[in-house]
């Protein structure tokens, strides 16, 4: 057998990020969302949500629409104007349905039908009719956003193909279906992105909040630009930070990037979010089998793409048994390795933390960059508001955010607090609407 540790070494080196690097890449970011802010040639787009973070003060029922994928959640949500917000009344639904024959996703469906289906899931939750109820709507689909409660879907992702929706204003489908549907008292206020969503929802009962970030399948982060050149008034900002492309790719990189949907673009995504890190260990561990660095016939599993999930991952690296009996079972399970040595197995966990950490540190370093760009010199408290499964669930991915913050900012990294803020996209959308519809 080839050098094995030899080879873990390089690889160590080749995913490492220094803290020399994180400074290099926070100040890239930081110089694309300046060019971005003001129009200029920038792999971040720098959209503008059109909407303020909230007082604290905000009151009163709210209706959300959590609306992110082909499953959609409606809330009813008490705002006690201390900070607090509770989920008074939720229905969760599918877009689609085989047993009660009907789906809302495909290209022979319409947009008013689509849009119905989730008035009639409002009606459900909405007490009387006797008083007005804002509305906030959380749409995780690229949307141009002319106002708080214009967006315009640019094109449907992640399997939807509803017809009449592209090209159209989703606040206004909304409201017209709310009508259809002898529910006019809910009135749609606001339209917003998960990002949005999650700085909200912190920032209602912590005013320093002023980034928020999703670290799940997919990343994305927003902040709150103290004066944005449309307005010169603070204005939320989302970013859609997947797309920095700032950062070097290794030959893994590249090659993962080469057979995506999208190759060259969303490059940090494919290097930090969730839906991608499996696919870079599978990618690692097939080409140090395929050049005799480790043992075992190569099976099926491992040469199917997006075979080896980010819950495998976290498997893995929370194994601290002497045989790493948890890592043996992911190597024949899910690639496809049998009968490993034991040194083989440390390298397969090494390996993944080795991509895992490195999705951290690179999200650290826009995070770094944020701040360097809205307070050079923290002067200021910062509070970044995460949400998604790899910061809650992945063991160790919110200690190498800390670390790598305290590494980038030094001395003022007591000035950052990172928190995890949950259920973002829909009390956020709630907050939204509170915002716009309360006089402040």
């Amino acid at each position: 057998m080839a050098d094995l540790s030899g080879v873990l070494a390089g690889l160590e080196e080749q995913l490492a990020v220094s803290a020399n690097l994180l400074q290099d890449i926070a100040i890239r970011f930081q110089t694309a969302m300046t060019a971005g802010l003001l129009g200029k040639p920038s792999s971040l787009k720098m959209l503008p949500a059109f909407v303020d973070v909230p007082t604290g003060q905000e009151q009163g029922t709210v209706v959300a629409v959590d609306f992110g994928g082909t499953n959609v959640r409606v809330l009813l949500v008490e705002l006690t104007g201390e900070g607090q917000a509770q989920i008074i009344a939720r229905r969760s639904f599918p877009l689609k349905n085989k047993q009660a024959n009907y789906d809302f996703t495909t290209a022979s469906a319409s947009g008013m039908q689509l849009f119905d289906f989730i008035a009639g899931k409002i009606a459900e939750i909405i007490p009387t009719a006797d008083k007005t109820y804002p509305l906030g709507h959380t749409f995780s689909f690229p949307c141009r956003q002319y106002a708080v409660n214009e967006a315009e879907l640019i094109s449907w992702t992640k399997e939807l193909k509803t017809a009449g929706v592209e090209g159209e204003n989703v606040g206004q489908l909304l409201q017209t279906a709310l009508e259809r549907n002898g529910i006019g008292h809910v009135h749609s206020l606001a339209v917003i992105n998960d990002t949005t969503g999650t700085l909200l929802t912190s920032a209602y009962k912590d005013n320093t909040t002023d980034i928020g970030t999703i670290c799940g399948t997919g990343h994305n982060s927003c902040y709150l630009e103290p004066v944005h050149p449309l307005t010169n008034q603070p204005m939320i900002v989302n970013m859609e930070s997947g797309n920095f492309d700032q950062i070097v790719q290794t030959k893994y990189d590249i090659c993962l990037d080469q057979d995506s949907e999208k190759p060259g673009g969303q490059r940090l995504e494919k290097m930090a979010s969730g839906h991608y890190l499996g696919e870079l260990v599978r990618i690692i561990v097939s080409s140090l089998v395929a050049n005799g660095y480790m043992n075992g016939e190569v099976a099926e599993p491992l040469n199917i793409p997006y075979f080896l999930s980010t819950e495998d991952l976290s498997t893995m690296i929370a194994d601290h048994s002497s045989g790493l009996d948890a890592v043996a079972s992911v190597a024949v399970g899910r690639l496809g390795l049998n009968e490993l040595r034991t040194s083989e197995l440390v390298a397969l966990q090494t390996i993944a933390r080795f991509v895992t950490t490195r999705s951290a540190r690179l999200v650290a370093a826009t995070w770094a960059g944020v701040v360097f760009k809205i307070d050079p010199e923290l002067k200021r408290r910062h509070t970044i508001a995460v949400d998604g499964s790899l910061y809650e669930k992945m063991p160790g991915y919110a200690e190498y955010l800390a670390q790598a913050m305290k590494e980038v900012l030094g001395i003022g990294n007591n000035q950052v607090a990172i928190r995890l803020s949950k259920d973002g996209s829909g009390i956020g959308a709630a907050i939204a609407a509170a915002t716009v519809y309360s006089p402040h």
